[in-house]
């Protein structure tokens, strides 16, 4: 009777700045499933108000900036209620501020999962992002609710909301690859996150429109782009201004810039995960 030769499989990791494996992606997608699902199911277990939180978090926010900024500060608000001014852009930002805290810690928080079984680390990151994105479904569902109150209807410009949730997306992914991958390294990622995303708030319109911004700065501060995607939602739903081609069009070209960047730099540093996590 013959004996059964074993296999053994080495996985080896690759040299130099390649590209993340897509196809490997597709095929573990059911982990990536899991992953999102246990990302929702975690974040909202034994909580009283469950996913009423995507709500009251944004809303709770967005009184205090109304009170501040839009009572006391006098900031403008391109002629609409400073409330659902206010409001229509902390949903985006509080998705792309979530998912860089998230990814950040994504690594470090499943480091026994990393050391003891093979499968793309990638999936990590990007079930922090994609579990984030219930959170801005609902957000985005009581923009509506806001826009029925105070009797908006949204432009033609609505139709382009898709291609700003693209923007959004890449810049998330992008920066949450980077992120997760220096926090494997560098734990100070996790602290620096915490006043990080505040700070970041603020080179956004979030609290103010993009029009107070002076003509001469307008070109450095469309390369962010958070710019072109809060509004573009301003525009699309609220009619506050044009829709900012230019400013979707630069941010936009950067969020690709940082999202190939994330993901080459993300299967550089993937080697060394096991051995620092």
């Amino acid at each position: 009777m013959q004996k059964q030769e074993e296999i053994t499989t080495v996985i080896r990791p690759q040299k130099g700045w390649v590209p993340i494996d897509i196809p490997e992606i597709i095929k573990y997608r059911d982990l990536l499933y899991f992953l999102v699902v246990r990302g929702i199911k975690a974040k909202y277990a034994q909580s009283i108000l469950g996913v009423g939180w995507a709500v009251l978090q944004p809303l709770f926010t967005t009184v205090v900036f109304t009170v501040v900024f839009g009572n006391l500060a006098k900031v403008g608000s391109d002629g609409v209620p400073y409330v659902i001014f206010s409001f229509t852009a902390m949903v985006p930002w509080n998705y792309f501020s979530g998912t860089l805290t998230d990814s950040s810690n994504s690594l470090v928080a499943n480091a026994s999962m990393i050391t003891k079984v093979y499968f793309p680390r990638v999936v990590l990151p990007l079930a922090s992002i994609f579990s984030r994105l219930l959170d801005f479904l609902i957000g985005f569902i009581a923009v509506g609710g806001f826009m029925i109150y105070y009797q908006f209807i949204p432009s033609l410009n609505a139709l382009f909301i898709p291609l700003l949730l693209i923007i959004l997306l890449l810049t998330s992914i992008g920066l949450g690859l980077i992120l997760s991958s220096m926090a494997v390294q560098y734990r100070d990622v996790k602290h620096v996150m915490t006043f990080l995303t505040s700070l970041l708030m603020y080179a956004a319109p979030v609290v103010y429109p993009a029009s107070l911004v002076p003509e001469k700065w307008i070109f450095l501060y469309s390369l962010n782009p958070m710019v072109g995607v809060i509004e573009g939602f301003r525009s699309a739903l609220l009619g506050t201004q044009p829709m900012p081609w230019e400013s979707i069009l630069w941010g936009g070209l950067v969020a690709i810039m940082i999202f190939v960047f994330g993901a080459y730099y993300f299967k550089k540093m993937e080697r060394v995960f096991a051995d620092v996590a």
